[in-house]
């Protein structure tokens, strides 16, 4: 069995209808639509499938509307579980894939594939652990100012398998076996950060692999730079990241890194 999950926020429905749509054309058995709204007008999504279970829940935060659909995935023995941002779509094919993939390869916990823009270009979002600098200058400086200590923490890795530490939450392909032994999203954090939290976790004892052989596209929308509100939600959220995992005297971060830097070098 193969479950996912989706929440959702006053998206519009078109956005939703379109995942929905890649989802329903895949062999996805259970989508779980969790949805924060402040009201259940979306409750109507049920009836395109009745692989669809939406649920209208209390908005205690991302992390934690997600960790309602792993709990099932647990329950029902699956073996995959998709987490999913409701801005992304991808093609036939995409899903077999990844199973494909996971189902060679063991040792892996959570893989993730290509992530594109909608037209076409790749969005880099393997990364190192952080540091309080890196997302600070990659958050309020200028792109054209960031240069070398960017792709430091961010290096351009397109088109090879490598096992990143720190992988973005927008599309999650997780062995539910390796989220029984790691964990589910640490519920603290409310909207960002918790992504960053798991994927640490899960690289301590398992691979987590950005594979580049599958694709999704991503219509990524980065509401923190848009609204200030969201931008606050941010900052929390990190602040509760780096209070759980240290500051600037982070010993694990430092051993992880230097070796995923050997890894990328020697390629």
């Amino acid at each position: 069995m193969i479950t996912a999950s989706l929440v959702i926020y006053h998206n519009s429905r078109r956005e939703i209808n379109t995942l929905l749509d890649s989802v329903l054309r895949s062999p996805i058995d259970k989508l779980y639509i969790i949805d924060n709204s402040r009201h259940d007008l979306y409750r109507a999504l049920e009836q395109r499938s009745p692989r669809i279970c939406y649920i209208h829940n209390i908005n205690d935060g991302y992390g934690a509307a997600h960790n309602i659909a792993m709990r099932e995935a647990i329950r029902l023995r699956a073996k995959y579980h998709i987490v999913i941002n409701p801005d992304i779509y991808f093609s036939e094919g995409t899903i077999e894939s990844l199973i494909k993939y996971m189902d060679n390869h063991k040792d892996i916990g959570w893989v993730m594939p290509k992530i594109l823009y909608p037209s076409g270009e790749v969005q880099h979002l393997c990364k190192l652990l952080p540091t309080p600098y890196d997302l600070i200058i990659r958050r309020f400086l200028p792109s054209r100012l960031l240069g070398r200590v960017r792709d430091k923490f961010n290096p351009k890795i397109s088109d090879r398998e490598v096992n990143m530490p720190y992988l973005s939450g927008c599309f999650m392909f997780l062995r539910v076996s390796a989220l029984r032994k790691v964990g589910l999203f640490d519920e603290r954090f409310f909207m960002y950060g918790e992504d960053l939290d798991l994927s640490r976790r899960m690289h301590r004892q398992y691979k987590t692999i950005y594979y580049p052989g599958a694709a999704v596209v991503h219509a990524h929308r980065a509401e923190s730079y848009h609204s200030g509100r969201m931008l606050w939600v941010h900052i929390e959220n990190i602040a509760i990241y780096f209070n759980k995992w240290g500051w600037f005297f982070d010993p694990e971060r430092r051993k992880v890194n230097k070796k995923v830097r050997r890894e990328i070098l020697k390629r």
